[in-house]
């Protein structure tokens, strides 16, 4: 019995030990945005991170983007440097990210890129209200201690 009990013990340690992040969908923030995209991959939620996207099939169908992460396990954000403009209703802020994915076997990959959000005005919005929004992504592999970009340009590409 008292066999059991510690084999019982030993599991739900492991268990605690790689428990899966808190949920968060908190789009008051570009940097807020951004984390919660990397939050939707990590518990494999792939159709709520493909809602952070303004025009999600601009660049692939639903299906293509699921398949993207299949192999990922999870995946973690740093936030950089930031700058934020007005234009025509609405503020766009580019973010330099450095992005950390540990694939399903183990293996560790770093990406720099930047994003680019956008926010509506939201008293000049009628609804259905749209909220912050991802416009533009770009991520390019690079090792770990390189990958966050001293900038991004005007057109939200990575500066290394």
């Amino acid at each position: 019995m008292r066999h059991t009990f510690a084999l019982i013990a030993v599991v739900f340690s492991a268990q605690s030990a790689i428990a899966a992040p808190d949920y968060l969908d908190d789009r008051s923030t570009p940097a807020a945005l951004v984390r919660s995209l990397y939050n939707a991959i990590s518990l494999h939620q792939y159709a709520r991170a493909w809602s952070y996207y303004a025009d999600p099939e601009e660049d692939g169908d639903y299906a293509d983007f699921a398949r993207g992460y299949a192999d990922t396990a999870e995946a973690s954000v740093t936030v950089g440097p930031m700058t934020s403009e007005g234009a025509a209703g609405s503020i766009y802020t580019t973010l330099a990210v450095t992005v950390t994915a540990r694939t399903r076997d183990g293996k560790t990959e770093s990406f720099g890129g930047c994003y680019v959000v956008r926010q509506i005005q939201p008293a000049i919005q009628e609804p259905p209200f749209t909220p912050l929004q991802i416009t533009d992504g770009y991520l390019v592999a690079r090792s770990s201690d390189e990958a966050m970009p001293v900038s991004c340009d005007a057109d939200g590409r990575p500066r290394f």
